[in-house]
């Protein structure tokens, strides 16, 4: 099992974080609506979980992000749900996500994170398709899961992508690599995908558009394989920020369709490739309360792009 990390650990605190401060004319923490029932334990630390009681989401956080990806059986509920990527700010070191889910209302701010992040059909934060005949090409929600560690440093599970056509000619499949440790936004991902041909594939992989709103500006460093977004301003919520690296001697291009911006990197069928995504919230924790800070970030991340020795399967 690979267990490298290669993402620089941070310091933690134990303290409660103190609250976030806006620049002038940015939206402030929203008031707390019915606060969550108290955490167990305040320890800064990684999870992962499965949502069984609202159609598998998955879900991992650690204490900087969170994110969740959707099941199987979400499919028949809410149409068309699909295999894009969520992403959760908060505002605490601790996990929050599973009692906020359980609420009924992961919308709203209840003192310790919210989800505004509207996925859609779009690749959402680190969502991938295949790229042919300038169309996107994409799977449906995850059909297994296999959790390989639940913290306390890291969070780490593989999930399973039932084929999917791509045009007429092919079809394609997936095996996916999580794996979010303490103290950083970016969640390194290693994916293989399978295929019934041997012939290369372009990938894209994707940041939503149109996720928190209309706009939100991107920032393309071709030379780190970075794609870094910084979403619209919202009065009521604040801001997400997304970032893509890849690395970049795999880049075929970037691009973008009406749902996603988009890397475009070369693939081999059956050999395992690593890219990360990471994001954060405005508000919460990271302190990036600006572009230039969050840019800065996502540029000077040390990155492995080093596959395991062998697929993720």
């Amino acid at each position: 099992m690979m267990k490298r990390f290669a993402l620089p650990l941070l310091a933690l605190s134990l303290a409660a974080p103190a609250p976030a401060q806006a620049p002038a004319g940015e939206a402030s923490l929203p008031p707390v609506d019915k606060p969550l029932p108290p955490a167990p334990d305040k320890t800064p630390r990684a999870a992962v979980m499965i949502a069984d009681y609202r159609y598998d989401d998955l879900l991992w956080e650690n204490d900087r992000t969170a994110h969740r990806i959707y099941g199987h059986a979400l499919q028949a509920i809410e149409p068309p749900s699909g295999s894009g990527v969520d992403s959760w700010g908060k505002t605490v070191r601790w996990p929050y996500m599973d009692r906020q889910l359980r609420t009924g209302d992961q919308h709203g701010y209840h003192g310790e994170g919210m989800d505004f992040y509207n996925v859609g059909g779009g690749r959402g934060a680190g969502g991938l398709g295949i790229w042919f005949d300038d169309k996107l090409w994409t799977s449906r929600n995850y059909r297994a899961y296999r959790i390989l560690s639940n913290g306390p440093d890291a969070a780490d599970f593989e999930v399973d992508y039932a084929p999917w056509p791509v045009d007429v000619g092919r079809k394609v499949w997936e095996t996916r690599r999580f794996t979010l440790p303490l103290g950083t936004h970016f969640t390194r991902m290693v994916s293989t995908i399978g295929s019934d041909s041997r012939e290369p594939l372009v990938v894209g992989i994707g940041i939503g558009k149109k996720t928190t709103g209309d706009g939100g500006d991107l920032t393309v460093d071709r030379a780190r394989g970075m794609l870094s977004w910084w979403g619209p301003n919202d009065p009521r919520h604040g801001r997400m920020a997304i970032a893509l690296r890849v690395d970049p001697a795999t880049i075929v291009d970037i691009r973008q369709d009406a749902d996603n911006h988009l890397v475009l990197v070369r693939v081999t069928p059956g050999k395992p490739f690593v890219y990360y995504s990471g994001s954060a919230w405005s508000l919460g924790e990271g302190g990036f309360r600006d572009r230039v800070s969050w840019d800065r970030y996502a540029a000077e991340q040390t990155l492995d792009f080093a596959p395991p020795a062998a697929a993720t399967r």
